[in-house]
């Protein structure tokens, strides 16, 4: 495998983290109203991605390959947790 398809693997692999993470952070302030932390939507985007990334790295791990189901109700579950905790709805 060359370089391009290593890249075009990791891209795929990223996306529905990247895809997810922007949805909520776009919709986070229609759905759960005015955080209460002052971050930027770029670090929120940064933080849901990089929970959202883990948390696909880690289904991979214990289910052996991408692309299950298990997966990726583990992304959302992590990506909604994260966010949640990041529009700060825990402290109502």
């Amino acid at each position: 495998m060359g370089p391009i398809e290593l890249l075009n693997h990791l891209a795929n692999f990223v996306a529905p983290a990247l895809f997810v993470s922007a949805l909520l952070v776009l919709m986070g302030p229609v759905l759960g109203g005015v955080s209460p932390f002052r971050l930027a939507w770029y670090w929120k985007l940064a933080i849901n991605f990089a929970v959202g990334v883990l948390a696909l790295m880690l289904a991979v791990l214990v289910l052996g390959r991408d692309g299950k189901v298990a997966g990726y109700g583990l992304l959302l579950a992590s990506v909604a947790t994260s966010q949640w905790f990041l529009q700060g709805a825990w402290r109502r």
